[in-house]
């Protein structure tokens, strides 16, 4: 089956995102979007096909498109995904997902109506260090776990904060909403748990958008409940790669991971490194997530992260902020529900 593929976003990620497709067997790019020229003539340089302004004009001149990646800026990622599923295409859609939780509940609702396989670029689900990670508490590694903190930090505040990804009516917020939202999916998803109650502090640095977030959250997993600090740093040292950790303790042990080892150990204190093998650099990641999503649009694997787990992530994501805003703690199901009631 060959799979044809537009690209609607075509900066850095978005060429690299399609010259990865192009590469695989069976996956052919068609078509572009994107309102800059200057993007759209370095994809017609790297793959002399059709490129158009806007979504609406790619998707009504390309009829027989199978599919749609989507690395444009963040609010307008729920009119050009919800577009590609009307029109019949699977799509695979950077993070994150959406920028509301009402975007998101209307946009599981959209997938789930027209059968439609919606992927979100969340490439820690295929990271083997966080594959092992969350396999190692399935399998009761750590006993039931009961408590966790995770953190992830980047020099944002100077590299990215003042680009589109700092103006909230493109990118939907600050540092939590771009390469923050990475960890705001991967705890949850390591856990395999609901985000439940929010509390936090966030700091804008006088940027008018959070930069960092200390948070503290309660999740609920069918063996318990969990509790969980993140700390999220926008004005750190990292750059253009994130650092980011996450540690879980449980009734049995814990597994640590920092980065570049994961240690598992024993109630009682015997601990070991954790073998794992696989690629970690982001173009292996990408490579990688890419290739589920084709071999999910031919029925051959499941998806790696689903709709579902965009949504979690960014009604984590809005709680958190609401939290900082009002000085409260914020049930997370409450705007799912009050979302899904509209």
């Amino acid at each position: 089956m060959t799979v044809r593929i537009a690209g609607i976003g075509l900066g850095g990620l978005g060429l690299l995102e399609l010259e990865q497709f192009a590469a695989m067997e069976g996956v052919e790019v068609v078509a572009g979007a994107d309102p800059s020229a200057a993007a759209r003539d370095r994809f017609i340089e790297a793959f002399e096909q059709p490129v158009y302004e806007s979504t609406d004009e790619l998707l009504a001149n390309h009829p027989d498109l199978d599919a749609a990646t989507i690395a444009s800026v963040h609010a307008g990622h729920f009119e050009q995904a919800t577009a590609c599923i009307e029109a019949g295409l699977d799509i695979h859609l950077e993070k994150p997902m959406v920028t509301t939780v009402d975007e998101a509940v209307a946009l599981v609702a959209a997938a789930d109506e027209r059968d439609a396989l919606v992927q979100v670029g969340y490439q820690r689900h295929v990271d083997p260090y966080y594959v092992e990670l969350r396999r190692l508490i399935e399998e009761g590694a750590v006993g039931t776990p009961r408590m966790a903190h995770c953190h992830l930090q980047q020099d944002w505040l100077r590299d990215y904060a003042r680009s589109w990804r700092g103006d909230p009516t493109l990118s939907g917020g600050g540092f939590l909403y771009d390469s923050g939202s990475h960890i705001m999916d991967a705890l949850p998803w390591a856990l395999d748990a609901e985000p439940n109650e929010v509390a936090a502090l966030t700091d804008d640095r006088d940027e008018g958008i959070e930069i960092d977030a200390a948070i503290s959250a309660r999740f609920e997993r069918d063996d318990g409940v969990v509790t969980a600090s993140v700390g999220v740093c926008g004005d750190g040292t990292r750059t253009p790669d994130v650092d980011d950790g996450l540690t879980v303790y449980g009734t049995e042990g814990s597994l640590h991971y920092d980065g570049d080892e994961l240690v598992h150990v024993k109630r009682g204190g015997e601990e070991r490194a954790v073998e794992v093998d696989g690629d970690t650099d982001f173009e292996a990641l990408t490579r990688k997530k890419l290739e589920n999503f084709v071999a999910a649009i031919r029925g051959e694997e499941e998806l790696v992260a689903p709709p579902e787990d965009g949504l979690r992530a960014i009604a984590f994501t809005e709680a958190t902020v609401r939290a900082a805003e009002r000085g409260e703690t914020v049930d997370v199901q409450q705007l799912v529900d009050a979302a899904r009631a509209r």
